[in-house]
């Protein structure tokens, strides 16, 4: 059997974005309208949840002060690797709606936020603002995401914040290593 080569990583951009993360991708329906252009009818879909504007215009601004310290930027192109962990809310005082019934419970288990927000969505609405902010030149770009992650605020986790928000690195895949 042969194995190929593993490409190196090579750090491009690291941002720490803070401000509540906020899920894209449930959209509410709002009636049809009349596309002038192509005289076509179609539905009228408005994102649902309030907090995915201010969310990506964090991240969009972190990065475009980000991408300011470099002399001549370009937008990553090529293959791509992220990381990305989410910090959310503070971990909650009781017992989590999943948590197995008659399993012992402490408020001083560590343990993961298996609820909303969704990580794919909150992936998604940070994605869409690294387009935007010209971090990458398309989210297509990305390969592989070595850490996709959240949690809760104070977690022991390396990533994990002491407020909500997310830690981003970008990489750029070269090299095999």
């Amino acid at each position: 059997m042969t194995t190929t080569p593993l490409l190196g990583r090579h750090l491009r951009l690291t941002l720490v974005v803070h401000g509540d993360p906020a899920p894209q991708g449930s959209k509410a329906y709002k009636g049809h309208r009349l596309n002038a252009a192509s005289g076509r009818v179609s539905a009228v879909l408005v994102e649902q949840s309030k907090r995915v504007k201010p969310w990506r215009q964090r991240v969009h601004t972190t990065a475009l002060t980000a991408i300011r310290d470099y002399d001549h930027w370009q937008p990553l192109d090529g293959p791509i690797a992220a990381d990305m962990v989410f910090t959310v809310r503070t971990k909650p005082e009781s017992r989590p709606v999943w948590w197995p019934q008659g399993t012992r419970w402490s408020k001083t288990f560590n343990w993961r936020p298996a609820s909303s927000p969704d990580l794919s969505k909150l992936l998604r609405s940070t994605e869409d603002a690294l387009t935007t902010a010209r971090a990458w030149k398309d989210d297509a770009r990305v390969v592989e995401y070595g850490q996709l992650a959240k949690f809760y605020v104070g977690d022991p986790h390396p990533d994990a914040l002491d407020q909500p928000g997310a830690i981003i690195r970008l990489y750029t895949l070269g090299e095999p290593t």
